[in-house]
């Protein structure tokens, strides 16, 4: 008998694997946060023999090396993988004795990189499960434009062949376990659902059901936005990552915060929008810390601006830092909790704005009042619906076009509300009037708004 330990990261919509058996297990892609996959590894009483990389990661910083320094196992890495410390290299058809009865067999199955390896685990000979990485998720496959723009379409056509590779080789009932797919940016559409299998897949992945062309014209014509700060994570993975340290920053009063936002560093505000709506220290941004924070604060600050965390309790401090370590901001400058009025210096207020409905934004329309109206969301997402008369500026490249959106009150919507917020805390920071809408953009048409396709 074999078990499956699956742990989830929501934040940045991957998962991580422990799998083994009555004394020894592998860690199949872990995160940078180590501990949490060597206290899973207690609980069950076994032994981390081996770390398994399918690829070399471009949407977060691994904790592979560090884990398999800290447990003694042996770490496994795509033989193909251009990396910089020593690891056991491994090939197409290699196989590693896990425990009794259970043998991890590599498969090469190029397409989200072009080293990018699944591996089998057999139990008594047979197929038990794949760990596909960024290979087959569920109902698609890996994005193949990360690596170089000249490789993608051969890669597109790579991920194919391997989906087929995959299904070729196994049975029907044996559970597709993948390490991108649950919103994260490294799929090439979103999946759905939760779990699947081989024989699932076959009727229902693209990649399977589709012929070579059609699939990765498809594909292609499909891509989304990549978040900037993946550049920096497939050279940090490459080079061997430092062993993250989560000991908490120090603690910032009023002076610092203010000499912080002074010096033109980063002081990010992780409470909820509608708190943060209502009383924030001017200057700062909203990143929900329950958001996808690391997603979305990675990629829009600049890389290596300093950052101060305010948050209403120090386990949200906590948390924040464990998840943006994982994308590789380490260290926060500082941080503060509690009440945000102790935020700010005696004599000053805190900053405020007001959030709105769609129906608000149209009664205002209504009255002939003149308005910005601004768009956060990606291209992909308008195409599919505006509303009429909005200004576009996509929320990971507002920060630097601040200067393209008109003079005027500015009411900012996304999707969903989320966006819309840190958008809003931009604009505001910028001393610009605005409303964050705060709302579903299916709401806009039901409100009276008129909603119209580019």
């Amino acid at each position: 008998m074999f078990f499956v330990d699956t742990l989830e990261f929501e934040g940045l919509g991957n998962r991580s694997y422990l799998v083994g058996g009555a004394r020894a297990a592998v860690a199949v892609d872990p995160p940078r946060d180590v501990d949490q996959v060597i206290a899973a590894a207690a609980k069950r009483g076994v032994r981390i023999a081996y770390v398994a990389e399918t690829h070399v990661h471009n949407d977060y910083i691994t904790g592979g090396l560090e884990l398999a320094r800290i447990t003694g196992a042996s770490y496994l890495v795509p033989a193909a993988a251009r990396v910089s410390f020593a690891r056991t290299p491994v090939a197409d058809g290699d196989t590693v004795t896990v425990d009794e009865g259970l043998v991890l067999r590599a498969l090469a199955t190029p397409g989200h990189t072009p080293h990018h390896t699944s591996y089998v685990l057999e139990e008594d000979g047979r197929g038990a499960a794949a760990f596909t990485g960024g290979s087959l998720l569920i109902g698609t496959v890996g994005r193949p434009d990360l690596v170089e723009p000249r490789l993608t379409e051969e890669l597109a056509r790579a991920q194919h062949a391997s989906a087929h590779r995959l299904a070729d080789e196994l049975d029907d009932e044996v559970p597709v376990l993948p390490t991108h797919g649950f919103g994260s940016f490294c799929s090439s559409s979103q999946a759905e659902g939760d779990a699947t299998t081989i024989g699932r897949e076959r009727t229902a992945n693209d990649a399977l059901t589709l012929d070579v062309d059609t699939f990765v014209a498809e594909m292609l014509a499909g891509l989304d936005d990549v978040p900037a700060y993946y550049a920096h994570m497939g050279p940090a993975n490459a080079a061997g990552p430092a062993p993250v340290d989560l000991t908490p920053p120090g603690r910032a009063d009023a002076g610092e915060i203010a000499a912080r936002l002074a010096a033109g560093e980063w002081v990010v505000d992780l409470r909820s929008r509608t708190a943060f709506a209502e009383g924030h220290v001017a200057g700062s941004f909203n990143f929900e810390g329950d958001g996808k924070l690391a997603t979305y604060l990675a990629w829009l600050i600049p890389w290596g601006k300093p950052v101060t965390l305010l948050a209403d309790t120090r386990e949200r401090i906590a948390d924040a830092q464990r998840e943006l370590a994982r994308v590789g901001i380490d260290r926060p400058a500082a941080a503060a909790t509690g009440d945000p009025a102790a935020w700010i210096r005696e004599g000053e207020r805190l900053a405020s704005f007001p959030r709105a409905r769609f129906a608000d934004l149209a009664e205002v329309r209504g009255r002939g009042e003149e308005v910005v109206v601004l768009d956060v969301r990606r291209d992909s997402e308008r195409a599919a619906g505006h509303v009429e008369g909005a200004v576009h500026v996509p929320v990971h490249e507002l920060y630097g076009r601040l200067d393209e959106v008109p003079s005027g009150t500015v009411w900012v919507h996304c999707a969903g509300g989320m966006r819309a917020a840190i958008a809003a805390s931009l604009l505001d920071a910028a001393g610009r009037a605005v409303v964050a809408v705060d709302d579903g953009f299916d709401a806009a048409r039901e409100a009276g708004l008129t909603v119209t396709r580019p």
